[in-house]
């Protein structure tokens, strides 16, 4: 069921109608009808995958029992690693056996050793990466002390089953959802109105602005061969757009979502693409899950502590990670190199927190170090999607070798086209309201408070309006695959 779907259109008023006939003292009540739609949400793509997510829930619910109630470090210990190596195992024989296992015959065909390991004919279940990084992130918090375990399984359930972060996050944590779902949440008017804005906004980003991208970069990316260099280059720029529209889209939908409910889930982006530095890009992209590697893996490792060698161990062990829990694909794992050389200049020369406020932070206009530092971010990052986009890796170094000669200086075909000239123009619309909102938890939170109400109530519908005209082409979201 995607959030763009009219499935989900007659599912979320269904559900929301139903829960708020709930009184609010009946919290667990509540809970369980949240329960319940978030297993048939997940059972609509596949029930055979419901089994494995209960089994995953139920694996982490018994290991946190355990280790809460013994005082024996040694079973603490088994416990731990029993629950953290099944969840990994899991996640390695859908997501990377397959690329383990042909990558090693590649290499061993390579120095002459004929060698064919079968494959797995298996469909990764949508979400597996999130909700295990949902269990994970609790066992290590009972394990470490932070947290103690949760006695309640449908909390705990529910924590790890959300409907709006379950196939494509936030990834939450224990210590900022549960609370939540263990107190009393009433009705607010206002609340579910700012959250059906934020919903709002992401269905823009992600039917108007991502599925449009999509149309014309994937044209561009699938034949790149014939294209000329500044074609190329469009089709790069329009993936940013795309992947940016498509992720923080589903978030804003989410967090959406989750408010019209009395639940507020962590902030996932603060508009990346306004960054001066590749540091603060990575503070501003897909925050839950850079937050979960510098938590449970950077600051572990020894973070930014000791020697240069230890920082740059730790900073490409970071990024590499992060490449490989993308994808199975050398791709998404140079993406993930190129972004951590991106970064050491900044970490070596302690300018790694220099840009922390938001850009032109009180003021209209950024200035022009400011333009320029930000267009030079977005550069970086572009060329990096290049390899996250791309079918393998020497299709990417094609695709860049064919962007850097002489047609490059030539005008893109694509700027005849009509469908290029309206979509430029919704991308223009989108940094503008982006940026008007770039200080507020998400574009629309304030914008046109200050209206007359005719015409804030006009904007709106403008929104509406372009979010239909656009809907035919129903796409999935892309980080339902990771």
């Amino acid at each position: 069921m995607l959030f763009n779907s009219i499935d989900y259109a007659i599912f979320l008023p269904i559900v929301f109608a139903l829960y708020w006939i709930i009184p609010p003292k009946k919290i667990q009540l509540q809970n369980i009808l949240l329960l319940v739609s978030s297993y048939f949400f997940y059972a609509c793509w596949d029930y055979r995958f419901l089994f494995l997510l209960m089994f995953s829930t139920l694996l982490d619910y018994v290991s946190g029992l355990k280790m809460g109630d013994t005082s024996s470090p040694g079973l603490r210990k088994i416990w731990f690693w029993s629950s953290v190596c099944i969840n990994l195992g899991f996640l390695g024989i859908f997501k990377y056996y397959n690329f383990f296992a042909a990558s090693f015959a590649d290499l061993l065909n390579s120095v002459g050793f004929q060698v064919n390991f079968g494959l797995l004919e298996i469909i990764l279940p949508v979400g597996i990466s999130f909700y295990t990084f949902h269990g994970l992130s609790y066992v290590i918090d009972i394990y470490n002390g932070k947290i103690e375990p949760e006695k309640n399984l449908i909390d705990y359930s529910l924590f790890v089953s959300f409907f709006p972060l379950l196939v494509a996050g936030p990834i939450e944590r224990a210590t900022h959802l549960l609370p939540q779902l263990k107190k009393e949440r009433n009705f607010s008017y206002s609340n579910a109105v700012d959250g059906l804005r934020q919903i709002l906004w992401g269905l823009f980003k992600k039917i108007v602005i991502a599925d449009n991208c999509a149309e014309i970069a994937n044209g561009i990316f699938n034949n790149s061969t014939d294209q000329s260099g500044s074609t190329l280059l469009v089709g790069a720029i329009l993936f940013a757009f795309q992947i940016y529209g498509d992720f923080s889209g589903y978030s804003d939908i989410a967090l959406g979502t989750a408010r019209l409910f009395g639940i507020n889930l962590l902030k996932n982006f603060a508009y990346p693409y306004f960054s001066r530095d590749i540091a603060e890009f990575w503070r501003r992209w897909h925050i839950s899950l850079s937050s979960w590697f510098k938590d449970y893996l950077y600051i572990p490792l020894g973070g930014s502590r000791g020697g240069i060698i230890m920082k740059l161990r730790n900073t490409f062990i970071i990024f590499l990670v992060s490449g490989f829990w993308h994808g199975a694909n050398w791709t998404f794992i140079f993406w993930g190199f190129l972004h951590a050389i991106y970064y050491i200049p900044l970490l070596l020369s302690n300018n790694n927190r220099s840009n922390l406020e938001i850009v032109a932070k009180s003021r209209i206009l950024p200035s022009f170090k400011e333009v320029t530092q930000i267009i030079g971010t977005f550069a970086l990052v572009c060329f990096a999607w290049i390899f996250f986009r791309a079918n393998n890796i020497q299709h990417a170094f094609e695709y860049i070798y064919g962007i850097f000669n002489r047609s490059f200086f030539s005008i893109p075909a694509e700027f005849y086209s009509r469908e290029f000239q309206v979509l430029a123009g919704l991308i223009f619309l989108l940094i503008l309201i982006e940026w008007a909102g770039r200080e507020d938890e998400y574009a629309l939170a304030n914008l046109g408070f200050n209206w007359y109400k005719p015409i804030r109530i006009t904007f709106y519908y403008f929104l509406i309006t372009l979010i239909f005209f656009f809907g035919g082409n129903e796409q999935q979201f892309i980080y339902f695959q990771f």
